[in-house]
């Protein structure tokens, strides 16, 4: 099966171009600044991650001792998980334990500067043998 390549002029100036599929005439190609489609997503839609931090950072009123209190819809959400969780639902309970671990472990970073001693062997190993290398490089030159 042969392809077939179709030539057409631009503009009637002699120029020859290939047209064929992902390769429109000039005069059908997209201008600068032309979108190709023109009622697409509009200005200022929300994605689904803004439609959440919306949700989750909107006020709602609780009554705490006889006082109101404005607080956010994810505070609300934690205030019940562990109301649920003094109320011996397990899952709850298990819930917010495992998010106040990650959320520690992701906190927790190891300095920079402690090596225990099987590093410190093998970074020094390492130097070692660079440094004979090198110095083999430099007698050879």
């Amino acid at each position: 099966m042969s392809r077939r390549r179709q030539s057409g002029r631009a503009g009637g100036r002699g120029k020859r171009t290939d047209v064929g599929y992902g390769r429109p005439p000039p005069e059908h190609q997209f201008k600068p600044g032309q979108s190709g489609n023109k009622r697409g997503r509009p200005k200022g839609s929300k994605n689904e991650a803004t439609i959440l931090d919306e949700l989750f950072n909107r006020k709602m009123d609780i009554r705490e001792g006889g006082r109101v209190r404005k607080i956010s819809f994810l505070e609300a959400i934690f205030l019940k998980c562990a109301e649920d969780a003094l109320k011996s639902n397990l899952k709850a309970a298990a819930f917010l334990l495992n998010r106040r671990q990650q959320l520690s472990a992701s906190s927790e970073r190891p300095a920079d500067d402690v090596l225990d001693m099987d590093d410190r062997k093998v970074l020094e190993s390492y130097v070692q043998q660079l440094e004979k290398k090198f110095n083999k490089r430099g007698e050879s030159e």
